[in-house]
């Protein structure tokens, strides 16, 4: 089976650099220096910003649907990162070094299968979820912090 995986879109996060640090608490966010790679996963290019690179942390709702499945969570997004990783049968290496939770939902947006896999084997698992074709979609989340990491649909 064919998946697709999506980062956030860039553009929602962008205008946050240009606030200050009293501004980005107000949002319940903050500018941090990343200082360890791996450690700080962007969401919107999927990869791990280099030690040094500028992040916004916030808590991002990449949930937000009319469900009981409604879900919001902390999210690291990179000054750089201006292009969303969006590709087909291609998972970043920032997915494939961490253990992942996947979580398949339906057209309901509930939860219909979720399992934790290494992520080297994550397209294994990709494949028997979206070969349920009750699966609308699945997010990925890194299963030791439990924060969303991206998200994944048939091709």
């Amino acid at each position: 089976m064919n998946f697709r995986i999506s980062g956030l879109p860039a553009a929602e996060f962008q205008p946050l650099f240009n606030l200050s640090g009293d501004e980005l608490r107000s949002r319940d966010a903050r500018r941090v220096v990343a200082d360890a790679k791996p450690g700080f996963p962007c969401r919107v290019s999927l990869a791990d910003a280099e030690v040094g690179e500028e992040l916004i942390l916030l808590n991002h709702t990449h949930q937000a649907v009319r469900s009981p499945y409604r879900a919001s969570g902390p999210v690291f997004v990179r000054r750089a990162a201006t292009q969303a990783f969006d590709q087909i049968g291609n998972v970043p290496e920032q997915l494939c070094v961490r253990l992942l939770s996947l979580r398949a939902y339906d057209s309901t947006d509930s939860i219909i299968q979720a399992d934790v896999v290494d992520g080297r084997e994550v397209e294994r698992l990709l494949s028997a979820f979206l070969a349920d074709p009750k699966t609308a979609y699945i997010h990925i989340h890194f299963a030791r912090h439990g924060c969303y990491a991206a998200r994944a649909e048939r091709a």
